[in-house]
Protein backbone atom coordinates (compact mmCIF):
# COMPACT_ATOMS: atom_id res chain seq x y z
CA UNK A 1 0.00 0.00 0.00
CA UNK A 2 2.09 2.54 -1.19
CA UNK A 3 1.51 0.51 0.67
CA UNK A 4 -1.37 1.24 -1.61
CA UNK A 5 -2.74 -1.68 0.00
CA UNK A 6 0.04 -3.09 -1.44
CA UNK A 7 -2.32 -5.65 -1.44
CA UNK A 8 0.21 -7.56 -4.23
CA UNK A 9 3.07 -4.91 -5.93
CA UNK A 10 1.21 -2.62 -8.20
CA UNK A 11 3.77 -1.92 -10.41
CA UNK A 12 2.68 0.39 -12.87
CA UNK A 13 3.83 -0.11 -16.78
CA UNK A 14 6.34 1.66 -18.25
CA UNK A 15 6.53 4.60 -20.33
CA UNK A 16 9.28 5.47 -23.41
CA UNK A 17 10.56 8.93 -23.47
CA UNK A 18 8.82 9.62 -26.08
CA UNK A 19 5.75 8.85 -24.37
CA UNK A 20 6.38 10.71 -21.22
CA UNK A 21 7.26 13.65 -23.14
CA UNK A 22 4.20 13.82 -24.76
CA UNK A 23 2.03 13.66 -22.35
CA UNK A 24 2.69 17.01 -21.05
CA UNK A 25 3.35 18.81 -24.56
CA UNK A 26 1.35 21.88 -24.78
CA UNK A 27 -1.72 22.27 -27.13
CA UNK A 28 -0.56 22.74 -30.71
CA UNK A 29 -1.58 26.41 -31.27
CA UNK A 30 -0.02 26.88 -35.41
CA UNK A 31 -2.26 26.10 -37.80
CA UNK A 32 0.86 25.33 -40.22
CA UNK A 33 3.53 22.84 -39.19
CA UNK A 34 7.09 21.40 -40.59
CA UNK A 35 6.36 17.93 -41.60
CA UNK A 36 9.70 16.94 -40.58
CA UNK A 37 9.38 12.97 -41.42
CA UNK A 38 6.96 10.93 -43.60
CA UNK A 39 7.07 7.31 -42.35
CA UNK A 40 4.63 5.15 -45.11
CA UNK A 41 1.50 7.58 -45.25
CA UNK A 42 2.28 9.14 -42.00
CA UNK A 43 3.70 12.76 -41.30
CA UNK A 44 5.99 13.51 -38.30
CA UNK A 45 5.21 16.89 -37.62
CA UNK A 46 8.16 19.34 -36.23
CA UNK A 47 5.89 20.42 -33.62
CA UNK A 48 5.69 17.11 -32.45
CA UNK A 49 9.49 16.88 -31.82
CA UNK A 50 9.84 20.34 -30.57
CA UNK A 51 7.12 19.56 -27.77
CA UNK A 52 8.80 15.96 -26.93
CA UNK A 53 12.38 18.03 -26.71
CA UNK A 54 10.56 20.98 -24.22
CA UNK A 55 9.33 18.50 -22.14
CA UNK A 56 12.48 16.14 -21.74
CA UNK A 57 14.65 19.47 -20.70
CA UNK A 58 11.99 20.51 -17.94
CA UNK A 59 12.26 16.89 -16.74
CA UNK A 60 16.07 16.63 -16.81
CA UNK A 61 15.45 13.50 -19.28
CA UNK A 62 18.75 12.44 -21.01
CA UNK A 63 18.80 12.21 -24.65
CA UNK A 64 21.34 10.25 -26.16
CA UNK A 65 22.61 12.80 -29.19
CA UNK A 66 21.19 14.92 -30.94
CA UNK A 67 17.31 15.35 -30.25
CA UNK A 68 16.05 16.22 -33.16
CA UNK A 69 17.67 13.12 -34.74
CA UNK A 70 16.93 10.71 -31.78
CA UNK A 71 13.39 11.94 -31.19
CA UNK A 72 12.01 11.72 -34.54
CA UNK A 73 13.72 8.68 -35.39
CA UNK A 74 11.98 6.88 -32.31
CA UNK A 75 8.67 8.48 -33.24
CA UNK A 76 9.31 6.52 -36.93
CA UNK A 77 10.52 3.60 -35.22
CA UNK A 78 7.47 3.26 -33.28
CA UNK A 79 5.13 3.86 -36.60
CA UNK A 80 6.71 0.57 -37.86
CA UNK A 81 5.69 -1.35 -34.99
CA UNK A 82 1.98 -0.13 -34.67
CA UNK A 83 1.95 -0.85 -38.78
CA UNK A 84 3.17 -4.56 -38.40
CA UNK A 85 0.67 -4.98 -35.24
CA UNK A 86 -2.38 -3.87 -37.49
CA UNK A 87 -0.81 -7.08 -39.71
CA UNK A 88 -0.54 -8.93 -37.15
CA UNK A 89 -3.82 -8.18 -35.39
CA UNK A 90 -2.39 -7.73 -31.86
CA UNK A 91 -4.17 -5.40 -29.94
CA UNK A 92 -4.12 -3.96 -26.56
CA UNK A 93 -6.64 -5.18 -23.86
CA UNK A 94 -9.02 -1.98 -23.10
CA UNK A 95 -9.51 -2.97 -19.48
CA UNK A 96 -5.82 -3.62 -19.17
CA UNK A 97 -4.92 -0.41 -20.64
CA UNK A 98 -7.78 1.42 -18.56
CA UNK A 99 -5.99 0.31 -15.23
CA UNK A 100 -2.61 1.17 -16.17
CA UNK A 101 -3.86 4.60 -16.84
CA UNK A 102 -5.88 4.59 -13.49
CA UNK A 103 -2.40 3.75 -11.47
CA UNK A 104 -0.73 6.35 -13.31
CA UNK A 105 -2.85 8.70 -12.92
CA UNK A 106 -3.24 8.25 -9.60
CA UNK A 107 0.89 8.40 -9.01
CA UNK A 108 0.50 11.75 -10.95
CA UNK A 109 -1.91 12.88 -7.97
CA UNK A 110 -0.27 11.62 -4.99
CA UNK A 111 3.25 13.05 -5.77
CA UNK A 112 1.95 16.19 -6.94
CA UNK A 113 -0.22 16.97 -4.47
CA UNK A 114 -4.08 16.95 -6.38
CA UNK A 115 -5.97 16.40 -9.38
CA UNK A 116 -5.39 20.49 -10.02
CA UNK A 117 -2.31 20.02 -9.54
CA UNK A 118 -1.88 17.31 -12.23
CA UNK A 119 -4.01 19.55 -14.50
CA UNK A 120 -1.39 22.74 -14.25
CA UNK A 121 1.76 20.30 -14.70
CA UNK A 122 0.89 19.14 -17.39
CA UNK A 123 -1.35 21.79 -18.90
CA UNK A 124 -4.73 19.98 -19.85
CA UNK A 125 -7.74 18.97 -18.20
CA UNK A 126 -7.42 15.61 -16.66
CA UNK A 127 -9.82 13.65 -18.96
CA UNK A 128 -7.90 15.49 -22.03
CA UNK A 129 -4.89 13.44 -20.03
CA UNK A 130 -6.27 10.62 -19.69
CA UNK A 131 -7.39 10.37 -23.00
CA UNK A 132 -3.63 10.80 -23.98
CA UNK A 133 -2.52 8.43 -21.71
CA UNK A 134 -4.48 5.65 -22.80
CA UNK A 135 -2.79 6.40 -26.51
CA UNK A 136 0.40 5.92 -24.76
CA UNK A 137 0.15 2.92 -23.14
CA UNK A 138 -1.91 1.21 -25.58
CA UNK A 139 0.59 1.97 -28.34
CA UNK A 140 3.29 0.77 -25.76
CA UNK A 141 1.65 -2.28 -24.66
CA UNK A 142 1.42 -3.12 -28.33
CA UNK A 143 5.35 -2.43 -29.54
CA UNK A 144 6.19 -4.55 -26.17
CA UNK A 145 4.14 -7.22 -27.86
CA UNK A 146 5.50 -7.12 -31.18
CA UNK A 147 8.99 -7.17 -29.95
CA UNK A 148 8.29 -9.77 -27.58
CA UNK A 149 7.02 -11.61 -30.50
CA UNK A 150 9.79 -11.46 -32.27
CA UNK A 151 12.25 -12.37 -29.37
CA UNK A 152 10.72 -15.55 -28.21
CA UNK A 153 12.79 -18.37 -29.26
CA UNK A 154 15.76 -16.45 -27.53
CA UNK A 155 17.02 -18.87 -25.30
CA UNK A 156 20.46 -19.02 -24.06
CA UNK A 157 22.14 -22.05 -23.52
CA UNK A 158 25.46 -23.04 -21.25
CA UNK A 159 27.46 -22.92 -24.56
CA UNK A 160 26.06 -20.05 -25.60
CA UNK A 161 26.58 -17.69 -22.54
CA UNK A 162 29.78 -19.05 -22.52
CA UNK A 163 31.05 -17.76 -25.76
CA UNK A 164 29.31 -14.80 -25.35
CA UNK A 165 32.02 -13.89 -22.35
CA UNK A 166 34.44 -14.92 -24.73
CA UNK A 167 33.64 -12.58 -26.82
CA UNK A 168 32.99 -9.73 -24.62
CA UNK A 169 36.17 -6.99 -24.79
CA UNK A 170 37.54 -6.55 -21.31
CA UNK A 171 36.43 -3.19 -21.01
CA UNK A 172 32.79 -4.41 -21.32
CA UNK A 173 32.89 -6.91 -18.66
CA UNK A 174 30.60 -5.37 -15.84
CA UNK A 175 32.26 -4.64 -12.76
CA UNK A 176 29.95 -6.00 -9.95
CA UNK A 177 29.92 -3.70 -6.53
CA UNK A 178 30.23 -5.79 -3.70
CA UNK A 179 27.24 -7.71 -2.38
CA UNK A 180 26.29 -10.34 0.64
CA UNK A 181 23.84 -12.96 0.97
CA UNK A 182 21.57 -13.02 4.06
CA UNK A 183 19.30 -14.99 6.28
CA UNK A 184 16.51 -13.07 8.48
CA UNK A 185 14.25 -14.01 11.33
CA UNK A 186 11.27 -11.46 11.85
CA UNK A 187 8.76 -11.49 14.73
CA UNK A 188 5.70 -9.07 15.20
CA UNK A 189 5.71 -7.41 18.19
CA UNK A 190 2.37 -7.89 20.51
CA UNK A 191 -0.35 -5.43 19.39
CA UNK A 192 -2.71 -4.53 22.42
CA UNK A 193 -6.37 -5.72 22.16
CA UNK A 194 -7.24 -1.93 23.26
CA UNK A 195 -5.15 -0.82 20.52
CA UNK A 196 -7.25 -2.78 18.24
CA UNK A 197 -10.32 -2.16 19.69
CA UNK A 198 -9.12 1.84 19.52
CA UNK A 199 -8.74 1.57 15.50
CA UNK A 200 -11.88 -0.57 14.85
CA UNK A 201 -14.06 2.03 16.62
CA UNK A 202 -12.63 4.71 14.58
CA UNK A 203 -13.25 3.23 11.20
CA UNK A 204 -16.77 2.33 12.46
CA UNK A 205 -17.35 5.51 13.09
CA UNK A 206 -16.09 7.20 9.77
CA UNK A 207 -18.25 4.44 8.39
CA UNK A 208 -21.32 5.63 10.11
CA UNK A 209 -20.72 9.46 9.18
CA UNK A 210 -20.63 8.74 5.38
CA UNK A 211 -23.71 6.49 5.63
CA UNK A 212 -25.52 9.26 7.35
CA UNK A 213 -24.51 11.61 4.79
CA UNK A 214 -22.90 13.94 7.15
CA UNK A 215 -18.93 13.25 5.31
CA UNK A 216 -17.03 12.29 2.18
CA UNK A 217 -15.60 9.46 2.16
CA UNK A 218 -12.45 10.76 0.38
CA UNK A 219 -12.29 13.68 3.07
CA UNK A 220 -11.94 11.71 5.64
CA UNK A 221 -9.28 9.26 3.88
CA UNK A 222 -7.36 12.17 3.08
CA UNK A 223 -7.52 13.56 6.76
CA UNK A 224 -6.94 10.03 8.39
CA UNK A 225 -5.92 7.09 5.61
CA UNK A 226 -2.24 5.90 6.68
CA UNK A 227 -2.17 4.24 2.90
CA UNK A 228 0.13 5.90 0.11
CA UNK A 229 -3.84 6.66 -1.68
CA UNK A 230 -5.09 8.82 1.05
CA UNK A 231 -3.85 12.34 -0.35
CA UNK A 232 -6.32 10.50 -3.77
CA UNK A 233 -9.51 10.22 -1.07
CA UNK A 234 -8.25 6.67 -0.82
CA UNK A 235 -9.23 5.97 -4.46
CA UNK A 236 -7.21 3.11 -5.65
CA UNK A 237 -8.43 2.82 -9.46
CA UNK A 238 -9.36 -0.44 -11.36
CA UNK A 239 -8.04 -3.52 -10.54
CA UNK A 240 -8.63 -7.48 -10.72
CA UNK A 241 -8.87 -9.77 -8.08
CA UNK A 242 -5.49 -10.68 -8.20
CA UNK A 243 -4.24 -7.66 -7.51
CA UNK A 244 -4.87 -7.36 -4.06
CA UNK A 245 -4.66 -9.68 -1.00
CA UNK A 246 -7.63 -12.15 -0.52
CA UNK A 247 -9.81 -10.69 1.86
CA UNK A 248 -9.52 -7.09 0.56
CA UNK A 249 -10.78 -8.18 -2.65
CA UNK A 250 -13.62 -10.26 -1.63
CA UNK A 251 -15.21 -7.58 0.22
CA UNK A 252 -14.49 -5.14 -2.60
CA UNK A 253 -15.77 -7.12 -5.21
CA UNK A 254 -19.19 -8.27 -3.10
CA UNK A 255 -20.10 -3.95 -2.90
CA UNK A 256 -22.88 -2.89 -5.00
CA UNK A 257 -24.22 0.17 -3.40
CA UNK A 258 -21.10 3.30 -3.83
CA UNK A 259 -23.31 5.29 -1.00
CA UNK A 260 -22.63 2.55 1.63
CA UNK A 261 -19.41 1.64 3.72
CA UNK A 262 -18.64 -1.78 3.84
CA UNK A 263 -17.99 -3.48 6.99
CA UNK A 264 -14.08 -3.52 8.73
CA UNK A 265 -11.96 -5.37 6.62
CA UNK A 266 -8.78 -7.19 8.49
CA UNK A 267 -5.53 -7.61 6.16
CA UNK A 268 -1.62 -7.96 6.86
CA UNK A 269 -1.63 -4.23 5.90
CA UNK A 270 -4.26 -2.84 9.02
CA UNK A 271 -7.63 -2.67 9.09
CA UNK A 272 -9.80 -1.08 6.70
CA UNK A 273 -13.27 -0.13 5.25
CA UNK A 274 -13.64 0.46 1.21
CA UNK A 275 -16.10 1.78 -0.61
CA UNK A 276 -17.20 1.35 -4.34
CA UNK A 277 -16.84 3.73 -6.78
CA UNK A 278 -17.45 2.01 -9.71
CA UNK A 279 -17.36 -1.51 -11.63
CA UNK A 280 -16.49 -2.59 -15.04
CA UNK A 281 -16.25 -5.98 -16.42
CA UNK A 282 -14.03 -8.00 -14.27
CA UNK A 283 -12.40 -4.69 -12.50
CA UNK A 284 -13.66 -2.47 -9.86
CA UNK A 285 -12.11 0.93 -8.61
CA UNK A 286 -13.15 1.39 -4.84
CA UNK A 287 -11.53 3.94 -2.19
CA UNK A 288 -10.64 2.78 1.46
CA UNK A 289 -9.31 3.77 4.64
CA UNK A 290 -6.48 1.89 6.09
CA UNK A 291 -5.66 2.52 10.05
CA UNK A 292 -2.60 0.07 11.49
CA UNK A 293 -2.85 -0.50 15.36
CA UNK A 294 0.46 0.81 16.91
CA UNK A 295 3.11 -1.04 19.00
CA UNK A 296 3.78 0.69 22.44
CA UNK A 297 7.52 0.58 23.41
CA UNK A 298 7.11 -1.93 25.93
CA UNK A 299 5.73 -4.86 23.60
CA UNK A 300 8.73 -3.79 21.17
CA UNK A 301 11.16 -4.53 24.00
CA UNK A 302 9.72 -7.50 25.19
CA UNK A 303 10.10 -8.39 21.46
CA UNK A 304 13.53 -7.72 21.78
CA UNK A 305 14.04 -9.63 24.40
CA UNK A 306 12.55 -12.54 22.88
CA UNK A 307 14.81 -12.50 19.85
CA UNK A 308 17.84 -11.93 21.95
CA UNK A 309 17.07 -15.25 23.71
CA UNK A 310 16.58 -17.18 20.45
CA UNK A 311 19.64 -16.01 19.01
CA UNK A 312 21.53 -17.15 21.80
CA UNK A 313 20.16 -20.72 21.34
CA UNK A 314 21.29 -20.39 17.82
CA UNK A 315 24.65 -19.42 18.24
CA UNK A 316 24.95 -22.07 20.91
CA UNK A 317 24.25 -24.45 18.64
CA UNK A 318 21.28 -25.62 20.11
CA UNK A 319 19.18 -25.28 16.77
CA UNK A 320 20.25 -24.09 13.45
CA UNK A 321 18.80 -20.98 12.24
CA UNK A 322 17.50 -21.78 9.11
CA UNK A 323 14.88 -23.84 11.47
CA UNK A 324 14.43 -21.54 13.96
CA UNK A 325 13.75 -19.22 10.79
CA UNK A 326 11.05 -22.02 10.06
CA UNK A 327 9.42 -22.45 13.30
CA UNK A 328 9.27 -18.92 14.68
CA UNK A 329 9.78 -16.19 11.66
CA UNK A 330 6.73 -14.53 10.75
CA UNK A 331 8.16 -12.53 7.68
CA UNK A 332 5.95 -14.92 5.33
CA UNK A 333 8.72 -13.86 2.48
CA UNK A 334 11.47 -15.91 3.95
CA UNK A 335 10.18 -18.39 6.46
CA UNK A 336 9.63 -21.03 4.40
CA UNK A 337 13.22 -20.22 2.34
CA UNK A 338 15.15 -20.91 6.12
CA UNK A 339 15.44 -16.95 6.21
CA UNK A 340 17.18 -16.22 2.85
CA UNK A 341 16.41 -12.92 1.91
CA UNK A 342 15.97 -12.36 -1.80
CA UNK A 343 16.28 -9.95 -3.80
CA UNK A 344 12.78 -8.62 -5.79
CA UNK A 345 14.73 -6.44 -8.05
CA UNK A 346 17.20 -9.19 -9.27
CA UNK A 347 15.66 -12.57 -8.54
CA UNK A 348 18.62 -13.60 -6.56
CA UNK A 349 19.70 -14.10 -3.14
CA UNK A 350 22.40 -11.23 -3.37
CA UNK A 351 21.97 -7.85 -2.41
CA UNK A 352 24.25 -4.41 -3.23
CA UNK A 353 24.21 -2.51 0.55
CA UNK A 354 22.12 0.02 -0.81
CA UNK A 355 19.16 -2.73 -1.96
CA UNK A 356 18.91 -3.86 1.33
CA UNK A 357 16.55 -2.38 3.90
CA UNK A 358 18.04 0.20 5.68
CA UNK A 359 18.58 -1.32 9.00
CA UNK A 360 19.47 -4.54 8.04
CA UNK A 361 22.68 -2.55 6.06
CA UNK A 362 23.78 -0.64 8.97
CA UNK A 363 24.41 -4.15 10.92
CA UNK A 364 25.47 -6.55 8.24
CA UNK A 365 27.65 -3.36 7.29
CA UNK A 366 29.84 -3.85 10.81
CA UNK A 367 29.21 -8.09 10.40
CA UNK A 368 31.89 -11.04 9.30
CA UNK A 369 30.02 -14.12 7.54
CA UNK A 370 28.70 -16.43 9.93
CA UNK A 371 27.90 -13.27 12.46
CA UNK A 372 24.43 -13.20 13.98
CA UNK A 373 23.51 -9.76 14.88
CA UNK A 374 21.40 -8.79 18.21
CA UNK A 375 17.78 -8.25 17.87
CA UNK A 376 17.04 -4.98 16.68
CA UNK A 377 14.09 -2.98 15.46
CA UNK A 378 13.06 -1.98 12.11
CA UNK A 379 10.37 -0.66 10.02
CA UNK A 380 8.20 -3.08 7.46
CA UNK A 381 8.18 -0.72 4.86
CA UNK A 382 5.26 -3.02 3.12
CA UNK A 383 3.54 -3.02 6.40
CA UNK A 384 4.56 0.66 7.59
CA UNK A 385 4.90 -1.06 10.96
CA UNK A 386 8.05 -2.09 13.55
CA UNK A 387 9.30 -5.51 13.59
CA UNK A 388 11.79 -6.87 15.18
CA UNK A 389 14.77 -9.04 13.75
CA UNK A 390 18.08 -10.61 14.06
CA UNK A 391 20.07 -11.14 10.68
CA UNK A 392 22.59 -13.73 9.64
CA UNK A 393 25.53 -12.73 7.26
CA UNK A 394 26.06 -15.63 5.01
CA UNK A 395 28.16 -14.37 2.95
CA UNK A 396 29.71 -11.61 1.56
CA UNK A 397 31.11 -10.98 -2.04
CA UNK A 398 34.08 -8.32 -3.05
CA UNK A 399 33.95 -5.99 -5.82
CA UNK A 400 34.97 -8.11 -8.89
CA UNK A 401 34.66 -7.65 -12.54
CA UNK A 402 32.20 -10.49 -13.56
CA UNK A 403 32.83 -14.08 -14.02
CA UNK A 404 30.88 -16.83 -15.21
CA UNK A 405 31.68 -18.77 -11.80
CA UNK A 406 30.13 -16.28 -9.48
CA UNK A 407 27.77 -13.88 -11.98
CA UNK A 408 26.43 -16.74 -14.23
CA UNK A 409 22.80 -15.53 -14.36
CA UNK A 410 24.13 -12.04 -14.95
CA UNK A 411 25.90 -12.56 -18.08
CA UNK A 412 22.84 -15.15 -19.17
CA UNK A 413 20.75 -11.69 -18.81
CA UNK A 414 23.37 -10.16 -20.71
CA UNK A 415 23.56 -12.55 -23.58
CA UNK A 416 20.07 -12.67 -24.22
CA UNK A 417 18.95 -9.06 -24.07
CA UNK A 418 21.93 -8.81 -26.55
CA UNK A 419 20.48 -11.64 -28.58
CA UNK A 420 16.92 -10.21 -28.74
CA UNK A 421 18.26 -6.23 -29.83
CA UNK A 422 20.34 -8.03 -32.79
CA UNK A 423 16.96 -9.63 -33.67
CA UNK A 424 15.00 -6.23 -33.10
CA UNK A 425 17.66 -4.06 -35.22
CA UNK A 426 17.47 -6.23 -38.05
CA UNK A 427 13.59 -6.65 -38.03
CA UNK A 428 13.80 -2.59 -37.77
CA UNK A 429 16.15 -2.15 -40.90
CA UNK A 430 14.44 -4.58 -42.91
CA UNK A 431 11.10 -3.02 -42.25
CA UNK A 432 12.47 0.48 -42.97
CA UNK A 433 13.68 -1.03 -46.72
CA UNK A 434 9.94 -2.14 -46.85
CA UNK A 435 8.55 0.80 -45.82
CA UNK A 436 8.30 4.50 -47.84
CA UNK A 437 10.05 7.07 -45.93
CA UNK A 438 11.15 10.71 -46.78
CA UNK A 439 13.08 13.20 -44.11
CA UNK A 440 12.52 16.87 -45.10
CA UNK A 441 15.86 18.77 -45.80
CA UNK A 442 17.57 20.35 -42.90
CA UNK A 443 16.36 17.04 -40.72
CA UNK A 444 18.28 14.25 -42.66
CA UNK A 445 21.98 15.48 -41.58
CA UNK A 446 22.44 12.89 -38.66
CA UNK A 447 24.00 9.33 -37.62
CA UNK A 448 20.79 7.67 -37.39
CA UNK A 449 21.03 4.44 -35.25
CA UNK A 450 18.93 2.24 -37.80
CA UNK A 451 20.19 2.27 -41.74
CA UNK A 452 18.24 2.68 -44.42
CA UNK A 453 15.98 5.92 -43.86
CA UNK A 454 14.91 8.49 -46.64
CA UNK A 455 14.09 5.69 -49.13
CA UNK A 456 12.05 8.34 -50.50
CA UNK A 457 14.84 10.81 -51.27
CA UNK A 458 16.66 8.32 -53.47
Amino acid sequence: MNRNVKLRNLILPAIGLAAVCAIAAPIKKNVIDEVAWVVGDEPIFRSDIEDQYMQARQEGTSIPGDPYCVIPEQIAVEKLFLHQAKIDTIEAPESQVAAGVDKRLNFFIANLGSREKVEEYFRKPLPALREQLMDLMRNNYIVEQVQSTLTKDVKATPNDVRKYYSSLPEDSIPYVPMQVEAQVIMINPRIPEQEIEDVKARLRDYADRVNRGESQFSTLAIMYSEDGSGPMGGELGFHGRADWVPEFSQVAFNLSDPKRVSRIVETEYGYHIIQLIEKRGEQVNVRHILLTPKVNNKDLADGVVKLDSLRKEIVAGKIPFEEAARWVSQDKDTKNNNGVMMNMKTGSNRFEMQDLPPEISRKIELMQPGDISEAFIMKDQRKNRDVIAIVKLTQRIPGHKATLTDDYSMIKQMYEADAKNKIIKEWIENKIGDTYTRISEGWDGCEFQYKGWNSGAK
